[in-house]
């Protein structure tokens, strides 16, 4: 399949190659936002709804990367004519960006309907797309929104499809999404959050917090994970949960994250030499190629060792862009850097990643940990990982341990670090300081949390 292949969008218009995407023949996002225009001016008397949809194909940038540019552009083009088979002659299909697609249905006029509509060119874009000798398979998100009033543009409602879509895939893929006030106000809350971060970022104020890692048998502290923690004089404490997603969606991750190791390689300056620091990386670093040397910058600026720092990154982040995860690793390995694997088994790498990568630590995940007396499988996993790191010569901690009887348990099969609220929750840097400070012979849980 070759060069354009739709000259006319559904309901049958024919533009200039001004309005034309030129891969698929589809209008482009002009021709979108032109055709919402006209209907808002015929609607103006009388506005009756209608709808409109953005569509985001699922994980297609790593199958481009992954069967190449030729292939993905193919995939794009079985798509257009998925969707533009699947439009009555009222609707319109345009392809808007990269791998979005927008609908307009100017004969839906309820919620539940666009809804449905949306879920069923979902089930028409999962199936196979030939790619010759091979098949790929993809997943989409939509978010939907609907014209109510005279006094919406055609900007407001491609903002809130955005806006919808941005929900749908927080919520997991192949989801639909229409648009409502409540994620009005949610998203103002967003930008609310940003504005405050990246002033909060720029003066300094977001502080890294400490939790120690411990070896299993002796409950003797090695190290310590720097974690971040904001509090905001007008918003009070924000949840990382909450402000670490929206650093990494609005381009404030790397400003944010270069801010907590100066202060972390700071603070542990003041920490036993033999004692590591462990940091994460976001997967939106692991694409950036100054993020290894801005990280040994760091270190060279603060004296720090980089024998001492363990840099742990998510098997999410490494998919991203495996050829720059490994050239940061690379990088950051040849100074001393050991690098971790974090969050084990929650991820979609392969087994094959942790020989390509060369990981000098794993750390399973805490939700196995969580439910390995309910559910034997979570046990035997465990299990599994452990046996797996001995023979690649691997350290393994054990994220999220809360009783002693999951310390006791993991430490009888045979993982030697653990890490989690038994032996101590995440504090500043003054009161870390504090704890080394005290006896070697005090339990380490009652001197944490």
């Amino acid at each position: 399949m070759n060069g354009p292949m739709l000259g006319a969008d559904a309901s049958g218009d024919h533009g200039d190659l001004a309005y034309t995407d030129p891969l698929t023949g589809l209008g482009n996002n002009r021709r979108f936002t032109t055709k919402i225009k006209r209907l808002i001016g015929e609607r103006a008397d009388d506005p009756a709804p209608f709808a409109i949809g953005i569509i985001d194909l699922d994980g297609f940038k790593p199958i481009n990367d992954l069967f190449g540019r030729a292939a993905g552009d193919e995939i794009l083009m079985q798509v257009a004519l998925r969707l533009h088979a699947a439009m009555d002659r009222h609707s319109t299909v345009a392809r808007i960006g990269a791998d979005e697609f927008a609908f307009l249905f100017p004969m839906t006029f309820s919620e539940a309907a666009v809804a449905e509509q949306a879920r069923m060119l979902i089930e028409i874009l999962s199936a196979p797309y030939d790619l010759g000798e091979r098949s790929a398979r993809l997943s989409a998100s939509v978010g939907c929104s609907l014209y109510y009033i005279g006094n919406e543009t055609a900007e407001d409602l491609i903002r809130k499809a955005e806006t919808a879509l941005y929900h749908a895939k927080r919520s997991g893929r192949g989801r639909v999404v229409v648009y409502t006030q409540e994620m009005e106000e949610a998203a103002k809350r967003m930008t609310r959050i940003e504005q405050a971060l990246r002033r909060a970022v720029s003066a300094e104020e977001v502080e890294p917090h400490f939790q120690p890692i411990v070896e299993m048998t002796t409950k003797k502290v090695i190290g310590f994970e720097a974690l971040a923690r904001w509090t905001d004089k007008d918003l009070g404490f924000v949840s990382p949960g909450l402000f670490i997603p929206i650093a990494e969606e609005r381009g404030i991750i790397s400003a944010l994250s270069q801010l907590l190791l100066r202060k972390a390689t700071r603070a542990a300056q003041d920490w036993p030499d033999e004692l590591f620091l462990a940091f994460n990386l976001s997967p939106s670093q692991l694409v950036d190629q100054n993020t290894a040397e801005q990280i040994l910058s760091i270190l060279r600026r603060a004296e720090f060792e980089p024998r001492r720092l363990e840099v742990e990154i998510t098997e999410t982040g490494m998919m991203s862009d495996p050829a720059s995860a490994e050239k940061i690793v690379q990088d950051l390995r040849a100074e001393g850097v050991r690098i971790a694997l974090d969050d084990f088994g929650t991820g979609q790498s392969s087994l094959g990643r942790l020989r390509e990568f060369h990981f000098d630590k794993l750390k399973i995940d805490q939700a196995f940990v969580a439910s390995m007396f309910e559910d034997r499988s979570s046990e035997h996993i465990i299990r599994a990982i452990l046996a797996m790191c001995e023979g690649l010569n691997m350290e393994v901690v054990a994220e999220g341990i809360e009783t002693q009887e999951q310390a006791a348990r993991l430490s009888e099969i045979g993982c030697r670090g653990g890490q989690g609220y038994f032996f101590g929750r995440p504090v500043d840097a003054a009161a870390t300081l504090r704890y080394l400070g005290t006896s070697a012979s005090t339990p380490p849980i009652a001197r944490f949390g």
